[in-house]
């Protein structure tokens, strides 16, 4: 452990070595470990897997790092929220209790960026040098359209992550659905034991209890005037979900859902809130290989699909999604 970091009740560890030795122990005592990667600034939606976890294994590892790989270089890595001592009284503060036992969280994996990457990291991918991991195909459609470079980034650090915790299960949000269903790829193009690919769980969305925004570190970012317009694309997806679910097509839903941001835009000035709304997307994609839906596309032609946006609240940009179809093949 290193001297400056706060008190807590988990273990802590720093390197993948001595991680590795805690975890030999679990594997010669045949004890199941759930795992939730995390960049910190721990919020509901984190310790809602944090709990699932507890809940289906015998020992729960959660990770904190903010991996640059995953940033381009304009976007917010050195503001990225990090309140380390919070996150954990907060992992210290959860428990379930069942007949035989009371479970807790069972270590924190910390590493540093030379840790995880032995051979450097810089924001440029150009000027990258080492291994990098790509899901050809699969990471240039939704959030792929605007951030090029995320995917290649949280690819490589969750196969550097896995490798490191060898996990028995592994836990997810929806909010990232593109990027959980691209993992689960991952798993099982890799062939990967730790966790095998049904072992990647992907868990509903967390979400404010007053107005459905989907929960997010960067949603501290928010101005209280943002707040009050950031369930707008939470909104416009069940807009148009209700318009799907009726029997329209993919362009009229579409329609539907922009058609509500920009009247929200313009009764947002005229209430006088000092907030813009620029949407970034709002697209429907087959839930299979996330190809866009044709426009004429319709709810019995396609068996699951993501209904997703991204909608930059002044300099916040807040993505969501909903599953339209057959959840239970992905979700659980």
């Amino acid at each position: 452990m290193t001297k400056d970091l706060p008190s807590s009740s988990i273990p802590i560890f720093t390197t993948i070595a001595a991680y590795r030795q805690w975890r030999k122990q679990a594997f010669d005592a045949h004890q199941s470990v759930g795992y939730v990667p995390t960049m910190g600034a721990l919020h509901e939606g984190h310790l809602s897997l944090v709990r699932r976890s507890l809940a289906e294994n015998d020992l729960t590892v959660v990770s904190i790092f903010v991996n640059p790989a995953q940033f381009a270089p304009h976007e917010d890595l050195a503001t990225y929220p990090r309140t380390l001592p919070r996150d954990l009284e907060l992992l210290a503060a959860e428990k379930i209790t069942s007949s035989s036992d009371v479970r807790t969280p069972s270590a924190v994996f910390l590493p540093t960026v030379s840790e995880m990457y032995p051979s450097g990291i810089v924001q440029n991918v150009a000027e990258q040098k080492g291994t990098f991991i790509e899901v050809k195909g699969y990471g240039h459609q939704m959030e792929g359209v605007s951030r090029p470079t995320f995917f290649r980034g949280v690819a490589t650090v969750v196969t550097k992550l896995f490798n490191a915790i060898q996990p028995t299960n592994a836990y997810f949000g929806q909010k990232d659905i593109q990027q959980a269903l691209l993992l689960k790829r991952l798993c099982r193009d890799l062939l990967l034991s730790h966790p095998e690919p049904d072992n990647l769980h992907i868990i509903p969305t967390a979400r404010d209890p007053t107005d459905g925004l989907a929960l997010s570190s960067r949603n501290a970012y928010l101005t209280p005037d943002g707040r009050r317009v950031a369930a707008t694309l939470r909104q416009a997806l069940q807009a148009a979900e209700s318009a799907w679910l009726s029997g329209l097509s993919k362009k009229e839903c579409i329609e539907k859902a922009t058609t509500l941001i920009e009247a929200r835009s313009t009764q947002a000035q005229s209430e006088g809130l000092n907030v813009s709304m620029r949407l970034d997307y709002l697209q429907m994609n087959d839930a299979s290989d996330f190809e866009v839906l044709e426009p004429h596309i319709h709810k019995d032609d396609v068996e699951l699909v993501i209904l997703s946006g991204a909608l930059n609240v002044d300099k916040t940009r807040l993505i969501d999604n909903i599953l339209l179809g057959d959840t239970g093949k992905v979700l659980g």
